[in-house]
């Protein structure tokens, strides 16, 4: 499995939350029932918003991706997700992505577009390189997209339509060349300069999953053109049993009617509410109230409904004796295993725990009860009581 990282220019809010929760619940299901699961997990720290916020806050580009990667890294940690078993910067990839990029210029795959006339250019710039899309028949077998959506959305979320010189306006860049005042590294034929964003992914899975792998996994806002490109990438540079079986996108997180996004600036960080005091394992039980597909809305009476649960789960957790679990957990793995459906396995606990209050002082309970349905919210759905 890979899921799509974060790119490192502030600080984990909802949104992020809400995608590796939901990911955090598939590895877990996956690993009850006894998959053999890899997990490789990215993380874009060589890209224009990165390097537009560092500017803007005067800092070192490279200061702030090692401090707000951290700052995730804690996050995830607080909410108990599990870490991927390789977590692996763009800057550390770009050896696979010159090499991939490279080679698809060799195929006629890709194609040069001249900088002649820029600002910020260097003397024999070689130009920068973008994807010919007409050399993949399948492209938009993920989105499943009109052009006019696919055009609308690349121009919305980093692509570059209006470019001059290109043969295609939905053409993904590959490699940019170096501009002055921007970092840049050795590229060998392509010249100094960057990867593009979708390649970044398409070379990481390649070079660390088994091919075909099975699932790529992100928000539904990366649906187009993130996902799209990068299994397009992949296809074109790797073979076309090299992309991912199956697309999973979480729904998008909102507070106060608006998309959650650092764009609108109306941001509930996982960091904020920690240092309010709020119980991480509130937070990730009001993530899994919602079903990870859902476009839902962050509220303050969400998050009192996860604390009051919380309370009342450990209760249980910590009685003397407790009703047989073993129903329940099935209950549990039936709910995970139907499209990770967290709010009906919440709902059965709470049914559980309902019994247990009507069942007190009968001979139904027994004593390893108590640390049995720790044990099963622990182990599937990441809530630590």
């Amino acid at each position: 499995m890979y899921v799509c990282g974060i790119t490192p220019y502030d600080a984990t809010h909802m949104g992020h939350a809400a995608t590796y929760v939901a990911f955090d619940l598939l590895v877990r299901a996956l690993r009850d029932a006894d998959v053999d699961l890899h997990y490789v997990q990215n993380v874009t720290d060589i890209d224009d918003p990165l390097l537009e916020r560092a500017t803007a806050l005067g800092v070192d580009w490279q200061d702030l991706a090692r401090e707000q990667t951290e700052l995730f890294t804690t996050d995830m940690d607080a909410l108990r997700v599990i870490a991927p078993d390789t977590f692996i910067g763009a800057v550390e990839s770009i050896p696979l992505v010159v090499d991939a990029v490279e080679n698809l210029l060799v195929q006629g795959k890709a194609y040069r577009v001249s900088n002649e006339g820029e600002e910020g250019i260097f003397p024999d710039d070689p130009g920068d390189v973008y994807l010919d899309l007409t050399t993949d028949l399948k492209f938009g077998e993920v989105s499943q997209y009109s052009r006019g959506q696919m055009l609308e959305l690349f121009g919305e979320r980093g692509g570059d339509p209006q470019r001059s010189g290109k043969r295609n306006p939905l053409d993904p860049l590959l490699w940019r060349q170096q501009r002055e005042g921007e970092p840049s590294w050795e590229g060998g034929e392509l010249g100094r300069g960057r990867p593009g964003w979708h390649i970044e992914c398409a070379v990481i899975a390649n070079k660390y999953l088994d091919a075909p792998f099975d699932v790529q996994g992100g928000g539904n806002d990366l649906i187009f053109p993130h996902h799209e490109m990068s299994s397009n990438h992949v296809r074109l540079a790797f073979g076309d049993d090299r992309a991912p079986r199956v697309h999973a996108h979480g729904g998008m997180m909102a507070f106060e009617g608006e998309k959650m996004s650092k764009s609108l600036g109306n941001l509930v960080l996982v960091s904020r509410l920690r240092d309010d005091g709020v119980d991480p394992m509130a937070i990730r039980l009001a993530l899994l109230a919602g079903h990870y597909r859902a476009d839902r809305e962050w509220t303050p009476q969400l998050l009192q409904e996860a604390t009051d649960r919380l309370s009342m789960w450990r209760a249980l957790a910590n009685a003397d004796a407790a009703v047989d679990v073993a129903a329940l957990r099935d209950e549990v793995r039936a709910a995970l295993a139907d499209d990770l459906d967290s709010p009906t396995a919440l709902q059965a606990i709470d049914r559980w725990v309902s019994t247990n209050q009507e069942a007190d002082g009968s001979d139904e309970k027994v004593d390893n009860a108590p640390a049995e349905f720790r044990d099963l919210v622990d182990a599937l759905l990441g809530v630590e009581l």
